[in-house]
């Protein structure tokens, strides 16, 4: 029985590039597609030169020298080839049988979020796109749903809409820009965290390459 006073778990966020999925970046996965790199665009984005937009812009341009008539569906089957992270289906079945709204806040690419979201059930996706043309060729112009310097804003904005508390939720994520889920969550889940600035900013840490040890650090929060 829950003690009275008791903080229930109500949503779970977390970051897919390096968490739910077995690659660093879900754009470098397409550059690796094309043999190629953006190395330029991110060197420009990290000094503060370019913002979210042009940073996609940039990843486009590479891609549109191997593929100019790039196509969405080209990109989806790209990323269909993206490994889920050993354990994800694990973490995602416990989440929801304990109750919990689970939810995707990515800067990665929303191809493969939703990909990722209707292979494991989780609820709520949010990650970046791309416009098209009439034909489907991707034109260049990004849809910037999660800036990456941003997460903190689009949990909040979430927890908002949903009615749930920062008490009522836990977050989980690999890099520096998921410290900010952290901030917005009474449990902070680093997996396999990229340094120690991600480090310092959790309260759990897991170093196994098994999302299903994520679970173990939910333990003080009650089932509703």
């Amino acid at each position: 029985m829950r003690s009275p006073g008791a903080t229930v778990l109500k949503l779970v966020a977390i970051d897919m590039d390096g968490t739910l999925v077995d690659v660093a970046s879900s754009w470098a996965a397409v550059h690796h597609h094309f043999q190629d790199h953006n190395a330029d665009g991110l060197r420009d984005f990290l000094a503060g030169r370019i913002d979210d937009h042009e940073f996609i812009r940039t990843d486009v341009r590479v891609w549109h020298r191997h593929a100019p008539d790039l196509r969405i569906d080209d990109l989806e089957a790209i990323l269909n080839r993206v490994p889920l992270m050993p354990g994800a289906a694990t973490l995602i079945t416990g989440l929801r049988a304990r109750g919990a709204t689970t939810a995707i806040i990515s800067g990665g690419i929303d191809l493969l979020a939703r990909r990722v979201a209707r292979e494991l059930g989780i609820d709520l996706s949010l990650a970046n796109g791309f416009r098209v043309d009439g034909d489907g060729r991707v034109t260049g112009e990004g849809i910037v749903r999660v800036p990456i310097n941003g997460k903190e804003g689009v949990l909040a904005g979430l927890q908002h809409q949903l009615g749930i508390r920062v008490e009522e939720t836990a977050s989980v994520g690999n890099s520096e820009i998921d410290v900010g889920l952290f901030r917005r969550s009474r449990v902070g889940v680093a997996f396999q965290p990229e340094d120690e600035a991600v480090r310092r900013g959790a309260t759990h840490i897991v170093t196994e390459k098994d999302l299903g040890r994520v679970l173990e650090t939910l333990r003080d929060f009650p089932d509703p």
